[in-house]
């Protein structure tokens, strides 16, 4: 493909993905192939000879196509929301364009500079603690900065692998302490996460070989201070040595959050690593009443939210900012002679691939630089309390309609329902009710969501929160609620 090809062939792809949107409402949001149906419909090796860009077309649309689920379709209700806009799409593309692996400075000044530059926007734009800023208020170098991640799972390892860290340095500074002490104790290293914590937490510890404690949460799915230093004690008495804690702010069953102030409280006594993972729910603190809800986070070491979830950028786009990089660095370092050192205000010199697990890096922040600044910070809010305002206005009409119940207030985008046990002949049917439910839903194709268990209770997740959804969407899947939970109902009877 020379360049007058591309130039004609980039047209008609931008002409494509523009009438997808357009379209995206009309089509079923979730795909129902089976398994291994394009294992069918492709050859079973590469083409020896080149292909045209119409026949990849064609592919594209009738043997691609089918097996997507339209994760941007305003009738897209399932986990959280993964954003598209225009805006980050033009930015990626870009990104695309200079194909930079941005490993440090001087792989491409603009890259890392501006990834300083938006970071710190972000972190003003969501109220964070000046703590975690790469630029103190005049313009000096700080402690803290902010990084892009590929995901909230990225920034969880990160986050423990720099907690590691400074437990090691700890425990080397004991009196009389020598390499060989220290490295008998690794195995003893325990990190703490709730039952309601994402999986990532877990993964992360799987990743760095950490022991793990899994704290139960009360009613409220919170992680108590109370219920953690019980954990702690607990485990102190068996010899371990804890070392980090994870908070969330808006846990995926029910956007449930953790008592902050009281883990910062126990981490602070403890000498624990303090993580927040806002993976989704960070997103609302770009309006500032939501940011009341995240006091304690400003004492936290590591704070990390996913922009690609519900801030109109796409995917992958997980911000992380920490308190103080030196753990972090110290942990992730690695030099050779091919990584020359560039001489200058170290505050723009930062060698990203000392701040992630790979050692390259995209340009990522073009995408959220786009975002920021044609949708403005209004735009940006909008967008939040639109989908807010929509999912309590459902969770309204549903508890109005007198045969479903919420498990939780709604207080971001997602409402956690289900048929309550006074709406069947039968109560203890209930579970069976709901789970018929979700898959009565899904299998009539015009929305998609899913399901979860709390406290062994079988519920229903709406997640709102699509770029291209409107009020539209919501009233269909109201209307496909009530409809569905009729004939579950009747069906039990």
């Amino acid at each position: 493909m020379d360049v007058n090809e591309f130039r004609k062939r980039g047209k008609e792809v931008i002409d494509a993905i523009a009438d997808y949107y357009e379209a995206v409402n009309d089509i079923p949001p979730m795909s129902t192939v089976s398994p291994g149906y394009l294992y069918k419909l492709l050859p079973h090796e590469a083409p020896e000879s080149p292909e045209s860009f119409d026949a990849i077309q064609r592919d594209l649309q009738t043997k691609i196509m089918p097996g997507m689920t339209h994760w941007q379709s305003g009738n897209f209700f399932s986990w959280f929301p993964s954003n598209s806009s225009f805006p980050a799409i033009l930015g990626d593309m870009y990104s695309s364009m200079f194909d930079v692996v941005g490993f440090n400075w001087l792989c491409s000044p603009a890259a890392t500079e501006l990834e300083t530059v938006v970071m710190d926007w972000l972190g003003k734009l969501i109220g964070l603690d000046k703590r975690f800023l790469s630029f103190k208020e005049d313009g000096t170098e700080g402690n803290g900065g902010g990084v892009i991640q590929g995901s909230a799972s990225e920034a969880h390892i990160v986050a423990m692998i720099a907690a590691r860290e400074m437990a090691l340095e700890r425990l080397k500074a004991q009196d009389g302490a020598t390499s060989e002490d220290v490295d008998k104790q690794r195995h003893k290293l325990v990190a703490y996460f709730s039952d309601q914590t994402h999986s990532s937490g877990q993964k992360a510890a799987n990743v760095i070989g950490c022991k793990t404690t899994s704290v139960p949460t009360g009613e409220d799915f919170r992680l108590t201070k109370e219920a953690l230093e019980r954990a702690i004690a607990q485990d102190k008495e068996q010899g371990l040595i804890p070392f980090f804690v994870c908070g969330t702010f808006g846990t995926t069953n029910t956007t449930a959050i953790d008592d902050l102030p009281g883990i910062a409280d126990v981490a602070q006594h403890e000498s624990l690593w303090h993580h927040i993972d806002a993976a989704y729910a960070g997103s609302a603190l770009t309006c500032p009443e939501f940011r009341p809800l995240a006091a304690g986070s400003e004492r936290a070491d590591s704070f990390n939210f996913n922009p690609h979830k519900w801030m109109l950028t796409n995917f992958d786009c997980s911000a992380l900012w920490v308190a103080d990089s030196t753990h972090l660095v110290n942990a992730l370092s690695i030099h050779r002679e091919y990584y020359p050192k560039v001489e200058g205000d170290t505050a723009f010199i930062k060698d990203y691939r000392n701040w992630q697990l790979p050692l390259g890096r995209r340009f990522r922040s073009l995408k959220l630089w786009f975002v920021m600044r044609m949708y403005g910070a209004e735009g940006i809010r909008k967008h939040i309390r639109d989908d807010v305002a929509q999912a309590k206005w459902l969770a309204d009409q549903l508890v109005a309609d007198g045969r479903f119940e919420l498990i939780v207030p709604v207080v971001f985008g997602l409402a956690v329902l289900r048929i309550k046990p006074e709406a069947l002949n039968d109560p203890a049917m209930v579970d069976k009710a709901n789970t018929e439910l979700i898959k009565a839903i899904n299998d009539d194709g015009r929305v998609f969501l899913v399901g979860t268990k709390l406290n062994g209770n079988d519920v229903l997740r709406v997640a709102v929160g699509s770029t291209f959804g409107t009020q539209k969407n919501i009233d269909l899947l109201l209307k496909i609620l009530k409809e569905q939970a009729t004939k579950v109902i009747a069906g039990l009877e």
